[in-house]
This record gives C-alpha cells, structure tokens and sequence, in this order.
C-alpha cells in the first residue's frame, strides 16, 4: 500500500488538492473518503468532481443516499453518503452493491457503515482536521 500526504492550508488549496486525487484514480472506480464530521468530506468531493468536469452541482446526498453526476465525458459519477445508515442491508436495499460493480466513479463518504459492501480494491482518502480551515489529506491505495 503506498500513501501520499497532501497539506491543504485553506480551501483556495482545494482546487490544487483535488488535482492530485483525481491523478491517483487512475485505475480506480471505489474511493471511499474518511475523516469525522465535518473534516470536509463533501466540500472536498465538490471539489474534485470540479476538477473531473463535472456541470451539475454537488450536494451531500445524505438523505437520498446518492447522487448521479455527469463528468466531462457524460460518464456517471456516484456520490454516496451512508452517515444515516442503521446497516449496510439499507444500502444493499439501494442496489449499491451493483453501483459499487459498475465500473464507474463511486465517492463513498462513511464507507465504514458499508464496509462489508465494498470491493477490497479501492482508493481510501482520509481528511484530517489541522486547524480552523486547514486540512490534512492522505491518500492510500
């Protein structure tokens, strides 16, 4: 496993950061993101799916689940928050798993409520805390 730190001293870095992450998913359709509440999770997939070429825009999909985007070439992006879940059943009930099987671009905040779910192949970034509006950024594939 290989691990890569990415500083994020305010989000004007974010755009910054959000290049880096999109580099080391190549080869990668599951990326599961890690950090506590408010660590930044979704701010940094709004970010992210920016730098993929996403139009629409990115919201937590905390109460639906997930959401579908387009990237730059009309391929589907999934965003999935499972904060709310009781189990990992809820998310089976959702079809995940045949999300998680398609191939394409799966972001997975709280992948932990559905760790039994996923694929063992995956990229796993985790964001920590620094200060008021810094952040730590490690990736781990």
């Amino acid at each position: 496993m290989t691990s890569k730190t990415i500083e994020i001293p305010s989000p004007d870095a974010l755009p910054q950061a959000a290049g880096q992450v999109r580099t080391a998913l190549e080869g990668h359709s599951i990326v599961c993101f890690e950090g506590e509440m408010g660590a930044g999770k979704t701010t940094f997939i709004k970010a992210l799916c920016q730098a993929l070429g996403v139009a629409d825009e990115v919201s937590s999909p905390t109460f639906s689940l997930v959401n579908e985007y387009r990237d730059a070439q009309n391929r589907p992006i999934y965003h999935f928050d499972f904060y709310r879940l009781e189990d990992a059943a809820e998310a089976e009930g959702i079809g995940a798993p045949e999300y998680f099987d398609s191939g394409y671009l799966c972001l997975i905040e709280w992948p932990s409520r559905v760790e039994e779910l996923l694929p063992s192949e995956r990229l796993v970034v985790t964001l920590n805390v620094t200060g008021p509006t810094s952040r730590e950024l490690i990736i781990n594939n």
